[in-house]
């Protein structure tokens, strides 16, 4: 017989509900990570009246959160389930933001130079039209309203695709916004603490993934935690903190370089640009940031890989920016992106090991806001999201990428539907 994952969720939820009619205690969760996910997933976990903790190894977003590129990518996600749950979670963002700042509307501009890259460009907006995303094409001279800091001659293109609704993130800002958000509702929130085992049933699950049956907590800084619900939120780490339990996620670790500018003395950039070599937007003061898939490919997890890269991405960014032709970037950095098999995130319980309730994803700034409570909803009332039936940790990735901003970034074949 073959159990359903979701029956330790809704068996949990349960005795959650008849605690509260009894009185009892609140249940108790354990959220591992403190970047993006794991603040949107405490916070409304705390919003639920769950007693929440979050263990964290470095502090807030310090680690893949506070180097990544942070932009809607909406536009880019495929198929169509999974472009609407972008597009519901970046409606969030703007439903969540109070005064604190983490969203920033930008027009975002892509062009493409090749045959190939200009048709690929052109079917992807006629396919986001059909589907009620709003783009358009505009010529080239518009370049200079839109970016004036850009080199018009960069653009070698006949045309160009602008989604005037789009926005790019700072990611630190918004975990910490919702981190704050949790704590005021009750939230521990420990930095510097790694995870190092697991509280099991029958025994510690450690690195080996020894240990017995349900998960009940946590063994960190030489202290145990223990809990309710154990959420796996660790991103790039995620894998360990999973094996503990004896669970293999279908996940790999893809490094990528992020640049960052000193402030443009032609004032701020104005638009996400989206080009043949390197991405651009705009960063806090005046500053632009900038990712290149092309270096990337180059790249291995190690930090060292940074500073020859780093002139790499130096030479993509000067190409479209001419006050970069004579300078440096100002910031680098590695960041390793948590990249599910199929490209798609996971999200849920664990058949194997009852207690335990992972949410990794790649381009988790732009989903954080809906996995963060779809997650909270399922591990605070048992209640069953179907929106995440196709998401589930235990599900086989076997199958050809399907998510286009992976493609996009590895450049492997996007599946199609139908």
């Amino acid at each position: 017989m073959t159990r359903d994952p979701r029956s330790g969720a809704a068996e949990s939820g349960a005795a959650v509900s008849g605690a509260r009619a009894c009185g009892a205690r609140a249940p108790r969760a354990l959220v591992i990570g403190a970047g993006v996910i794991g603040a949107a997933t405490a916070h409304r976990l705390a919003e639920a009246g769950v007693s929440v903790t979050v263990l964290d190894a470095a502090g807030p977003a310090q680690r893949t959160s506070s180097a990544t590129f942070s932009i809607d990518v909406t536009h880019l996600k495929t198929p169509y389930s999974y472009f609407e749950l972008n597009r519901r979670s970046s409606v969030l963002h703007r439903e969540l933001e109070g005064h604190e700042a983490w969203r920033h509307p930008a027009p975002l501009v892509q062009w493409g130079h090749t045959d190939a890259e200009r048709r690929t460009i052109r079917e992807r907006a006629e396919r986001l039209a059909g589907w009620g995303h709003a783009c358009r094409t505009a010529d080239p001279a518009e370049l200079r309203t839109l970016a004036p800091a850009a080199d018009p001659a960069s653009c070698r293109a006949d045309e160009l695709v602008v989604h005037d609704d789009a926005a790019w993130y700072d990611a630190p800002a918004l975990a910490r916004a919702l981190l704050d958000r949790a704590a005021v509702l009750g939230a521990e929130i420990r930095y510097d603490t790694p995870v190092t085992g697991l509280l099991r049933e029958g025994g510690e699950g450690g690195a080996s993934g020894a240990g017995g049956g349900r998960v009940l907590g946590v063994v960190a800084r030489g202290r145990t935690w223990e809990a309710d619900h154990v959420v796996n939120c660790a991103g790039p780490d995620a894998g360990r903190i999973a094996a503990m339990a004896g669970v293999e996620l279908p996940l790999r670790q893809i490094p990528g370089l992020v640049g960052e500018s000193v402030p443009l003395p032609e004032g701020p950039l104005g638009a996400i640009l989206a080009t043949p070599g390197v991405d651009l937007r705009p960063a806090p003061g005046g500053r632009v940031c900038a990712i290149s898939w092309a270096v990337d490919g180059l790249l291995d997890p190690s930090a060292e890989t940074a500073v020859p890269a780093g002139a790499d991405l130096l030479a993509h960014c000067a190409e479209v920016l001419p006050a970069l032709r004579t300078g440096s970037l100002a910031g680098l950095r590695v960041g390793v992106r948590p990249v599910p098999e199929d490209g798609l995130p996971l999200v849920g319980p664990h058949p194997e090991a009852p207690g335990l309730y992972t949410v990794v994803t790649h381009s988790g700034v732009t989903l954080a806001p809906l996995l963060g409570l779809l997650a909270a909803r399922e591990i605070s009332s048992g209640v069953v999201a179907g929106e995440l039936e196709p998401y589930r940790p235990d599900r086989d990735t076997s199958r050809p990428v399907r998510d286009e901003s992976l493609a996009v970034m590895s450049g492997y074949r996007v599946e199609t539907e139908g």
